[in-house]
């Protein structure tokens, strides 16, 4: 491969950036990358009823979200119709296409123009995915490139498109497998080399079907606003379907395109597992930049209605969230108890850690133990607690404490938690825990 390897990402924009159609576009940027190529970005914008400046805006910040950067100008499939009617008539004119009466499904009938098929012989090619693919040319029978308003259809632009833009490799779903010996005739029909194909399997949900909306969060924006970060999501798209050989999992973008492989891309369908990608943001989030980390607490906070109070250790508890966070759009409901006093109560942690016969008295006898202490650390705190346990486990004094002062059974290290909420709200909630829940 050398620099002359020019692929593209084709979308239609409608408003959203479905995930699988992104993954499409992370394999075309990386094997551009990989091979020294150029990233092309076309936006199939006939539709002009769903293509609307806002939806290509849309499309635009995803891309530049996810870090995908093209390499030439946006290429807009409406500015090249005239040369779109321009190959049609040529088609028509070599015997390869032809005008006929059509009735449309509302019974209009109007002239609409077909392409030619062979009707024999085998249409075949080398799938650097799938592998040999073939079909009998008579099974694949004649089809419109015109309709009857005289528009270009899809066929006939996405053709002319890639061979005015130099595309040699079209790297796309296994749904276009079907157009693709189509498009192969029309470039052969228009007197142009067919590009290389590589199919791409489908993203299926737990159920082996094709991953929607109903199985979660299925386009870009929604994992945008969620929280996520766009090197985590991109990370996790480049390995449904493809992996670097061995058992790394997290992989910066610089080294999956030295590696990068469509020879190595899967056949299998591609099975979305979102509890996967909430570890790997996960991952990501802790190699966050610690300024960069806290600024995203700091904003989501403030969105989230919480007022950090002058003197809190905002960095404390940076340094005990950002190992702990999954994901940015849950950082205010996880840490909301640091900020409020009417803070909710889990009911099975309740039930669980605080209504048992004996916690009360527990929680009252080490809450004098934590006034007496000279200095409210997170060290002294602990050793009060282990002096009590006797090196049988802190268990029945931590987890007491834990969901008297926060409402939950999991959150930061329970001493460093207390440390942050300092002496008098520590001490004033589990009293209160001990008077209004423990029998």
């Amino acid at each position: 491969m050398s620099d002359n390897v020019r692929v593209r990402f084709a979308p239609s924009p409608t408003g959203k950036v479905h995930i699988g159609n992104i993954r499409a576009a992370i394999y075309n940027w990386l094997f551009a990358r990989h091979t020294g190529g150029k990233f092309l970005l076309r936006v199939e914008d006939t539709d002009l009823e769903r293509s609307t400046p806002e939806a290509i805006r849309t499309l635009l910040d995803c891309m530049e979200w996810l870090g995908l950067g093209w390499d030439e100008e946006v290429f807009y499939q409406t500015k090249n119709v005239a040369r779109h009617m321009e190959c049609v008539e040529r088609l028509i004119a070599s015997g390869d296409a032809y005008r006929c009466e059509k009735t449309s499904r509302d019974g209009k009938t109007g002239t609409v123009v077909m392409f030619r098929m062979p009707k024999e012989g085998v249409i075949e090619y080398d799938d650097i995915v799938k592998g040999r693919m073939a079909k009998k040319a008579e099974d694949v029978g004649d089809f419109a490139i015109v309709r009857s308003d005289g528009s270009p259809i899809f066929h006939i632009a996405n053709v002319v498109d890639d061979i005015d833009q130099g595309v040699t490799h079209i790297i796309r779903g296994d749904d276009h497998v079907e157009n693709t010996f189509k498009h192969i005739c029309m470039f052969k029909a228009l007197g142009a080399p067919p590009p290389r194909y590589a199919h791409l399997s489908m993203i299926v949900n737990q159920a082996g079907k094709p991953y929607s909306k109903r199985d979660g969060a299925a386009f870009v924006g929604e994992f945008r606003d969620a929280g996520y970060l766009p090197e985590a999501l991109f990370n996790y798209l480049l390995l449904l379907g493809w992996n670097p050989g061995d058992d790394r999992e997290v992989l910066p973008r610089d080294e999956a395109a030295r590696l990068f492989d469509l020879t190595k891309v899967h056949v299998a369908a591609a099975k979305f597992d979102l509890k996967k990608l909430q570890w790997m943001n996960g991952e990501y989030i802790k190699r966050m930049p610690r300024g960069e980390f806290k600024r995203e607490m700091t904003e989501r906070l403030k969105e989230g209605g919480l007022a950090v109070p002058e003197g809190f250790d905002l960095d404390g508890l940076c340094d005990q969230m950002q190992i702990r966070t999954k994901f940015l759009g849950d950082m205010p409901g996880n840490v909301d108890y640091f900020f409020r006093e009417d803070y909710s109560f889990d009911g099975k942690a309740v039930g669980k850690r605080l209504a048992k016969p004996g916690v009360g008295a527990t929680l009252l006898d080490l809450a004098g133990r934590f006034e007496a202490l000279g200095e409210w650390k997170a060290a002294a705190l602990e050793e009060t607690v282990k002096s009590l346990s006797h090196g049988a486990g802190m268990g029945p004094w931590v987890h007491p404490v834990r969901v008297a002062v926060s409402g939950r059974m999991e959150g930061p290290g329970l001493f460093e938690m207390l440390e942050l909420l300092g002496r008098e709200r520590t001490l004033a909630r589990m009293r209160s825990a001990a008077a209004k829940y423990c029998p």
